[in-house]
């Protein structure tokens, strides 16, 4: 059975294990060995949980956020549990301020009049149909794009600028992908690959200094 996750703006998606990991590994206010590994267990019993212990194959974003916290909690880790809370709330209150303007209708008839919300699906939609990209690396440039466009301190975004920061995190995260998948690599090269990619997608995260409004 596949579980789909209906996110906040009604899109959904296969649920993926190692978003969860990522989250408890955020949750936590210093990156170390030692909690990466125990986000990777909690996750497991998250993941574990869902398939074993629900009637649907289908639950929302923030059930799962849900139960997250709710693990941090019953494991002794409060502390992890707010930090995420506020981190959530934090990118929520970003993504609500955040307009796209259409730059060449608001050369016409007035920016104000040609404005739409902040829609991280949209980017990954383009990015499968218009550039035949597969479903993971579509969400990953779009979750590149979004973490800069939320850094940059401002809330009038042209669309020319998404446009410019996909290409370029497209090509630099395909670059990255070709690389890796070009050098000869053995049984137990898995984890390695994976570790050389995060690297990369770290550098392109910081590739643009936040702006403060």
């Amino acid at each position: 059975m596949q579980l789909n996750v209906i996110k906040a703006d009604g899109s959904s998606e296969p649920y993926l294990h190692t978003k969860v990991m990522a989250t408890f590994v955020n949750a936590f206010a210093e990156p170390s060995e030692k909690n990466t590994y125990l986000a990777a267990q909690l996750a497991e019993s998250v993941t574990f949980y869902l398939y074993n212990n629900r009637n649907s194959d289908v639950i929302t974003s923030s059930e799962i956020f849900s139960i997250i916290k709710a693990v941090l909690s019953s494991t002794g880790f409060d502390a992890a549990a707010q930090v995420l809370t506020e981190h959530n709330y934090r990118r929520n209150l970003l993504r609500s301020r955040v307009e796209v303007v259409k730059t060449a209708c608001a050369r016409i008839k007035g920016w104000r009049e040609q404005t739409a919300a902040w829609n991280k699906s949209k980017i990954i939609n383009d990015l499968m149909s218009e550039q035949k990209l597969d479903s993971a690396s579509a969400r990953a440039i779009a979750s590149l794009v979004e973490e800069k466009i939320l850094n940059s301190g401002f809330y009038l975004i042209p669309t020319d600028f998404i446009k410019f920061l996909v290409n370029w995190l497209m090509q630099s995260f395909v670059g990255a992908e070709k690389q890796n998948s070009s050098a000869s690599m053995d049984a137990d090269s898995d984890l390695e690959y994976q570790s050389v990619r995060d690297d990369r997608i770290r550098q392109l995260q910081n590739g643009l200094c936040n702006v403060k409004a």
